[in-house]
């Protein structure tokens, strides 16, 4: 029998989820040395070192070739998107349609088991000396404690609710990030928000929201890259090398997709590929990519889904 004291340094499990257009991304590659597993196209504003994953074969054979590169961090943009991925293999490899067709709850339970392995995985990056970061979008949800008087909403992960248990039990640090506002009284009695601007890191758990930290860290942090640097320090190392990034470029036929530019982008945001604050030409790489391959097919599409708006007013 091993007997070990005191505490012990090691890579950290990190999950970071929160609000759209936060920053998650840009805080992860903050991290040392990070190479970025893009599988939803979202790092193209980012001067990162990037494999873009399309499957979820790729995403496994990639998490067991990055355990000999020479990065510190490895980061997974997004655990929701990986489980989509997840859920298309296993619906190719069942000859099925619909996760619905395993039975109810099966099909999910059957996910949750890959994504298990998939953290397995992980872990052997973690043995391996090196930071996982894993991002992940929210959503707000009606919760019901046993204890409350009522029902209230909350944000989690954006995850089945067989999935996202794992990815908490994982996570040495489990951040939420969001922006801070404060509510004022108007004269009429009601709740008026201001502010907004100010981005926060939040490290313990709450009624409104899932958070944990295993380093003792303040329940709420600037979400600087500073507020939390001293828990990851920097090994000495070569630069590490980056694993043959592909990331799409925007060429002439943009000029043909911008003279239809404010449909394109109502069409997008209308399809959840941008937010609302962004117009087409900001959608992820793997979108504009699409775009790119077959313009008058996009651009009819567009026509079409705004006629059809049109007769619906």
């Amino acid at each position: 029998m091993k007997i070990t004291t005191g505490k012990q340094q090691r890579a950290q499990r990190v999950v970071l989820y929160g609000v759209e257009s936060v920053g998650k991304s840009t805080f992860a590659a903050q991290f040392p040395t990070p190479l970025f597993l893009d599988i939803e196209g979202g790092t193209s504003h980012l001067n990162v070192d990037r494999c873009d994953i399309g499957s979820w074969k790729q995403l496994t054979d990639s998490l067991s070739e990055a355990k000999a590169t020479d990065y510190q961090t490895i980061v997974i943009d997004s655990a929701d998107w990986a489980e989509r991925l997840c859920v298309e293999d296993l619906l190719a490899s069942s000859k099925k349609t619909s996760i619905e067709d395993f039975g109810f709850g099966k099909g999910w339970v059957m996910v949750a088991e890959r994504m298990s392995r998939m953290l397995t995985s992980v872990d052997a990056l973690i043995d391996a000396g090196k930071n996982v970061v894993l991002i992940a979008h929210s959503k707000i949800v009606r919760f019901e404690a046993p204890d409350a008087l009522a029902a209230y909403d909350r944000y989690e992960l954006k995850l089945s609710k067989q999935s996202s248990p794992l990815l908490k039990e994982f996570a040495d640090e489990l951040w939420f990030l969001r922006f801070k506002t404060k509510v004022s009284t108007t004269d009429t009695g009601k709740g008026k928000g201001i502010g907004g601007k100010e981005r926060i890191l939040l490290t313990t758990h709450s009624a409104a929201y899932d958070a944990k930290t295993r380093s003792g860290l303040a329940e709420e942090l600037p979400l600087e890259w500073a507020s939390v640097s001293h828990l990851f320090p920097v090994a000495k190392a070569a630069p590490a090398p980056a694993l043959a990034p592909t990331i799409c470029k925007i060429e002439d036929w943009t000029i043909e997709v911008a003279k239809h530019g404010d449909a394109a982008t109502s069409f997008l945001r209308a399809k959840e590929q941008i937010t609302a604050e962004q117009d087409w030409t900001e959608a992820s790489d793997r979108v504009l990519e699409r775009i790119r391959q077959d313009v008058p097919k996009f651009l009819a599409t567009v026509a079409a889904f705004h006629d059809l708006t049109a007769e619906a007013k």
